[in-house]
């Protein structure tokens, strides 16, 4: 029966729950890998905790997926995972070596109930795992990854960083996605970052990056990151749009979740036409509210643009002083007070919106739920994945 027994894949996935010890096959894996393959530890970063939970839950979700006999989503899945990881060197043998060590690992996890049916069904996972994403990777004929020079470094606020870079050959992405970076203070281990720009011919890219504590890359980013030094940009991820043709649009922006909403602004700018746009941006303080001036400048020739500032608190922290003056002319709506849930919703449902939220995880679950509470169907409701 192979993927098709039901009750043996749903041994194999409960061996892989995080909450019942799937974290701890996971790192036996890696052991087992390392040690058949000792070039494969050069491809991870020397912290490995968060590596093994995210591949457990990858594995996790895989086999409910084909529990409830879906392969479509599962199969582009792993077939993007394969050629997101070209970008860390991952060659053909390091599948093969990954093969034998994840059937092997399964195997002795599972050796006191191990029976023919059982054995098929972990073949067969770990064959799928490995043959759709060795295959997606040697199919992509476009460059794993590409380099470029950072340009300015600014500092609107204390925790916040506006990188301007211009790569060695334009990056291609769709306005909304989000790109795996490495920068070289912290080689081998890749961050999600969003363009606030759209693509550019030239190969210019703007990021907008939050220091968040305990976040590594992000505080070398916005305390070290220099003129001159090289960063890595990979694959472009994400799928956040704007449907022109789908009605108006509710957006909503914590801090430097503004990044690619800001860059599907531009991108809509290049039309006479657009639907409404609706951007609440917040921040805690109105001085982190820090980039109130370009969207001024958009707002001020594109009629369909609305952009309300939001800060939880009505008064600026001393440091503000040593920063830029985030205040915009006038034309925007008056910054409002109070959370980003709490203010959106006091407009309504926005039932009738095309709604996209961009932020932290707490800030984008609150607003969701806070929406939903008002009206808003869900699925009307875009935004990216908590962990991008």
């Amino acid at each position: 029966m192979g993927l098709e027994d039901r009750e043996a894949l749903r041994v194999v996935r409960d061996a892989l729950d995080v909450d019942h010890g799937g974290e701890t096959l996971i790192a036996e894996f890696y052991t087992r890998w390392f040690a058949r393959d000792l070039s494969a530890r050069d491809l991870f970063p020397p912290d490995m905790h968060k590596q093994r939970r995210v591949f457990a839950e990858a594995l996790c979700w895989l086999c409910d997926e084909l529990i409830a006999q879906r392969a479509e989503e599962p199969v582009g899945f792993l077939a993007q995972l394969g050629r997101d990881h070209r970008k860390y060197g991952v060659t053909q043998a390091h599948y093969e070596s990954l093969k034998d060590a994840l059937g092997a690992t399964l195997r002795a996890r599972l050796a006191g109930i191990w029976e023919p049916r059982l054995a098929e069904v972990v073949d067969d996972v770990v064959t799928l795992v490995v043959g759709v994403m060795s295959g997606a990777a040697d199919a992509e004929t476009s460059p794993p990854f590409c380099d470029g020079t950072v340009l300015e470094h600014l500092r609107p606020t204390r925790d916040v960083s506006v990188i301007r870079l211009r790569m060695d050959h334009p990056l291609h992405y769709y306005a909304g996605q989000y790109v795996p970076v490495q920068i070289p203070q912290w080689p081998r281990r890749w961050r999600y970052l969003s363009p606030a720009i759209p693509a550019d011919p030239q190969g210019y890219v703007e990021f907008h990056v939050r220091s968040v504590p305990g976040g590594m890359v992000s505080t070398s980013i916005v305390g070290e990151a220099r003129p001159g030094d090289r960063w890595r940009l990979a694959t472009p991820h994400g799928a956040m749009q704007v449907d022109r043709e789908d009605g108006d649009v509710l957006m909503v922006a914590g801090s430097t979740g503004l990044a690619p909403l800001r860059a599907l602004i531009m991108d809509l700018s290049r039309f006479a036409v657009n639907p409404r746009v609706h951007l609440f941006f917040g921040a805690k303080h109105p001085c982190e509210l820090y980039d109130l001036r370009t969207l001024w400048e958009i707002a001020s020739t594109n009629p369909w643009l609305s952009v309300t500032p939001v800060s939880e608190l009505n008064f600026d922290p001393p440091w503000a002083s040593r920063y830029p003056d985030v205040t915009p002319p006038r034309g925007l709506h008056v910054r409002q007070t109070g959370t980003l849930p709490e203010v959106v919703t006091r407009y309504g449902s926005w039932s009738d919106r095309q709604v996209l939220l961009c932020g932290g995880p707490a800030m984008v679950a609150a607003t969701k739920a806070a929406l939903i509470a008002k009206g808003t169907p869900p699925e009307r409701i875009h935004h990216d994945p908590p962990a991008s």
